[in-house]
């Protein structure tokens, strides 16, 4: 009597048949397992990339960062219509402290807790304000990931930076030409930010709201014209957005008009009407 492995492949009415498998079965096998880390953008939920939206849309868990524990992720809620009722969303622990070596504990335990949801099977999406290459809590994850986690597979989705959403807004370019463009996160070194400004056409300074009026006196020092223009805001693309477009020397030896930590300036040196 044949083998019934040798029935199933006999010829039948000139054909031959063959074994069934499952496509959808074999392609869940195969399925590299991967994170998806997603920009959020500036702030305004209709400045997301399509691909970002779809992926949000789809995701079964999300992970956002917060500064401190209880606190609620900006990121989170950009995106947060764009969530599934059914996904699970979980807020990832980045305090604002310059101790690298403390630091270092929260970026591993949150690679670790991403890594996880990763292996479990779900499709996870990593949220970041703005884009995730530039002064992103992701850059420290992604580095963790890459050192600890090589198994899982990482796309990373770019999202609009405030800074371009800002030059949008006021209506002035950040450069052209042969001009150069600089990018300097904080304030506190002045000396370091004079040869900055010495140096470039245009100087985008992040986040510290606090020392604008100092730089806006450096600024005039360091060769930048009374016509520069000078735009400074807060909450960039959200409801609360205040966006405030000078020349310099009309805030040369006046209080700014903003002090808030998370603001931004743009100080264009060649100001071409």
């Amino acid at each position: 009597m044949p083998h019934q492995g040798d029935q199933d492949n006999r010829p039948l009415h000139g054909r031959t048949t063959v074994p069934v498998v499952d496509l959808n079965c074999r392609e869940r096998v195969q399925q590299p397992m991967k994170l998806f880390c997603v920009g959020c953008g500036p702030g305004d939920p209709e400045l997301l990339t399509v691909r970002a939206v779809n992926l949000i849309k789809s995701a079964e868990v999300v992970f956002a960062p917060t500064a401190r524990e209880g606190k609620s992720s900006i990121a989170l809620s950009v995106v947060e219509k764009y969530v599934s009722k059914t996904a699970k969303t979980a807020s990832l622990v980045f305090p604002m402290v310059k101790d690298k070596e403390s630091l270092k504990d929260y970026w591993k335990r949150n690679a670790d807790d991403i890594a996880a949801a990763v292996r479990s099977g779900k499709k996870v999406v990593y949220l970041t304000v703005g884009d995730p290459a530039l002064y992103s809590t992701w850059i420290y994850v992604h580095r963790e990931l890459k050192r600890n986690h090589k198994d899982i597979e990482v796309e990373i989705v770019p999202g609009i930076a405030s800074m371009f959403a800002i030059a949008a807004k006021a209506g002035i370019s950040l450069a052209e030409g042969e001009e150069t463009v600089a990018i300097v996160p904080a304030c506190y070194d002045m000396d370091r930010v004079r040869r900055t400004a010495a140096a470039c056409d245009t100087v985008i300074f992040l986040k510290d709201g606090r020392y604008f009026d100092s730089v806006i006196e450096m600024l005039g020092e360091s060769g930048f014209p009374d016509n520069a223009n000078i735009a400074i805001a807060q909450d960039v693309s959200d409801e609360g957005e205040i966006l405030d477009v000078k020349k310099l020397s009309e805030l040369r030896g006046k209080k700014g008009p903003t002090e808030k930590y998370f603001s931004i300036m743009v100080a264009k040196k060649n100001a071409r009407e």
